[in-house]
């Protein structure tokens, strides 16, 4: 599928299918990076990846809560590259697959939702481009949408560019992962309740190892 098409209202397609957990997409981006920062501790990356930015829309939240100098978003759209470099002039730099060099100098990288528009047999070129951009030792924070549960199926059918993606569940994220070379540091599940029972956000914490989330975390390191 060519994202181009959607850049221009790619954001509103997204809020109409997240409109359901009573939440924007952007609580969901600052929990995510949110989350990643806690699992950091006291680590602060100075270039941060974001791997299929899209329009952009994570880089605040990266920038602000992890505390890099620098971010580089790569994409396969050029199209939502144009609105990012437009939306985000300060501390970035945005390229797409094709151009951006793996150097071996990111700290952090991550990902979110992105591979369930790879198809299977491209999956593993992805990830490797990820392993290379990363310096030794440096993370990999891999997010995606929890095929097991229910309300995230709904929701990815509500949206025009997930509804017939090729989910990914978590055992297959870590096998790719573990391929290309990554150890897995931990795998966690956010998002169990919706705005409407928003009082019950407050144990979510303590159900992060079990598989109700709506999308799930895989934390990885290179060797």
């Amino acid at each position: 599928m060519s994202f181009d098409a959607f850049a221009e209202d790619y954001d509103a397609a997204l809020e109409k299918g997240l409109s359901v957990s009573g939440e924007s997409k952007d609580y969901f981006a600052e929990k995510r990076v949110a989350w990643l920062k806690a699992c950091l501790g006291s680590e602060t990356p100075e270039t941060v990846l974001d791997f299929g930015c899209g329009t952009g829309s994570a880089t605040p939240f990266l920038l602000e809560f992890l505390g890099a100098k620098k971010l580089i978003g790569v994409d396969v759209s050029e199209r939502s590259l144009e609105v990012a470099r437009k939306t985000y002039p300060e501390k970035t730099v945005f390229e797409t697959t094709t151009t951006f060099p793996p150097e071996g100098a990111v700290d952090v990288a991550y990902c979110n939702g992105v591979f369930h528009h790879i198809p299977r047999e491209e999956r593993a070129v992805a990830v490797e481009l990820v392993y290379r951009a990363l310096r030794p030792g440096g993370r990999f924070s891999f997010w995606e949408n929890n095929p097991w549960n229910l309300g995230t199926q709904y929701v990815m059918w509500r949206i025009p560019f997930d509804r017939d993606a090729i989910k990914v569940p978590p055992p297959e994220a870590v096998r790719l992962l573990r391929a290309a070379g990554f150890t897995i540091e931990r795998v966690d599940f956010q998002f169990v309740f919706p705005r409407s029972l928003g009082f019950l956000r407050g144990v979510e914490k303590y159900l992060a190892a079990l598989p109700l989330g709506a999308q799930y975390q895989v934390l990885c390191r290179k060797a």
